[in-house]
């Protein structure tokens, strides 16, 4: 099927053909109908398959021209790059259409935002912790919303913003279309369908869980951190088909560490992405790595989700995850757009049951490779690796020589003892805006 047997307005196939698109994907094939009747969709597609395009051609299609200040679309996605991908390409389809569009999330001058939607907004595309902020300034209102899209919920709730993604349900015209847009659905996802969706359409094109089959996959069960940083290295510098490589890991500590190890060796080769990092820090690592400039992109999970970068060779689990979802959106940055990728992951022997729910929930084994002999199997462990000890003859030992109380411990002076203020501070901070939130909310009742 060709664009031109939906129906999609001239506008729309002039922008598609600049951008050199004639055939939908089959998951916009299948979506675009379904979110055009208006009813709510819930479409499950493998990362990679243009599940963007897939909301945004029909949601394009069907909006008017307006001068209303208050957006009638509302986009929430979880992380700010995700925000600025989706916006860049609502502005590349509406290239010959007048939409007026902006991106809001944390991180970021919020009075310069306030004056955006205050402008007066078409669609408005926002993480959610910034969303509700705005909400509660009072200058942003959810009167006018007609369309909500979730897309990636199930980070969202991963990432703690549960509160607000249900503050936001509460809040919004109890008419309007809904549409959540994932390549996985847990029950915690589900549970909110239940509660919040009318008799969503379900656009499935494949069993959930199952990951695009152009993606070799393989392993290899590593003892411990420093023989996967040998195994990693020479990976590396073995086969330079390995040209755009996305190494995924745990947490934001793991990321500085497995970093520092590999800067002397890649030093103009590397980059590094995670939470702790400044806006224009994530923003430059990103684009140095699309550019070609960084041939390794080191990351948490917070970029394996929708984050749209071309070309990538291979994805490597440095860590195996916990969540089997996490596994299918991380393997999901390669094998993009018809073309084959590779998926290695490293096991250790406390991660073989992670491995296990993985193979489970996409029915299928992960192949496993044997180490090269090349690789040196290091005797060191970390800290988190090495086992607890526990003595309880020390214990013992310890309680007869630590005093209950005597000189040494002698009670602070009363302006001297420190009392958890900013503790406090915050707790008060957040009743004040629950109560705020909650006028709000009764005077719209």
């Amino acid at each position: 099927m060709a664009f031109e047997e939906l129906n999609i307005s001239k506008p729309l196939l002039k922008a598609l053909k600049d951008l050199g698109l004639t055939q939908p994907t089959p998951i916009q094939e299948k979506a675009f109908p379904v979110v055009m009747s208006g009813k709510d969709v819930v479409a499950i597609a493998q990362t990679g398959t243009g599940k963007t395009f897939a909301y945004l051609l029909p949601i394009l299609r069907q909006l008017t021209y307006s001068e209303q200040r208050q957006p009638r679309v509302l986009i929430v996605v979880p992380t700010r790059e995700l925000v600025v991908q989706v916006v860049g390409e609502i502005e590349k389809l509406s290239t010959y259409m007048t939409v007026r569009v902006a991106g809001v999330y944390g991180g970021a001058n919020i009075n310069t935002q306030k004056q955006q939607v205050y402008n007066g907004l078409d669609i408005l595309v926002a993480t959610p912790g910034r969303l509700m902020d705005l909400f509660l300034t009072r200058i942003l209102q959810f009167t006018s919303i007609q369309k909500l899209v979730i897309d990636e919920v199930d980070e969202m709730l991963n990432l703690g913003f549960r509160p607000q993604l249900l503050g936001l349900m509460e809040a919004l015209p109890v008419k309007r279309q809904n549409l959540l847009f994932s390549a996985t659905l847990d029950e915690d996802v589900e549970k909110l369908i239940e509660n919040y969706f009318y008799q969503p359409h379900y656009v499935e094109l494949v069993t959930r869980g199952t990951p695009i089959d152009k993606i070799i996959q393989q392993a290899y069960h590593v003892p411990n951190f420093f023989t996967k940083i040998n195994l990693l290295e020479h990976l590396l510098s073995a086969n330079k088909d390995l040209s755009k490589v996305l190494v995924f890991v745990k947490n934001k500590k793991l990321a500085d560490a497995l970093y520092k190890e590999l800067e002397q060796l890649f030093q103009d080769e590397i980059g590094i992405i995670h939470s702790n990092k400044s806006q224009p820090q994530r923003f430059n690592a990103v684009k140095k790595f699309q550019s070609g400039e960084h041939r390794v992109l080191i990351a948490t999970d917070i970029i394996s989700r929708g984050l749209d970068l071309q070309d990538v060779t291979h994805v490597i689990n440095f860590d195996t995850p916990k969540e089997p979802g996490a596994y299918i959106h991380r393997i999901g940055r390669t094998g993009r757009a018809d073309k084959a990728g590779t998926a290695i992951t490293f096991i250790n022997e406390a991660e073989k049951e992670f491995q296990v729910k993985i193979e489970n929930l996409m029915n299928k084994k992960i192949p496993m490779e044997t180490l090269p002999k090349a690789v040196e199997i290091s005797e060191e462990l970390t800290a988190e690796e090495k086992p607890e000890k526990y003595d309880k003859n020390l214990k013992k030992f310890m309680k007869t020589i630590v005093p209950s109380k005597g000189a040494a411990f002698h009670e602070k002076k009363e302006k001297n003892k420190k009392t958890p203020q900013a503790g406090k501070r915050r707790q008060e901070s957040l009743k004040r805006k629950s109560a705020k939130f909650n006028s709000i909310m009764s005077k719209k009742k």
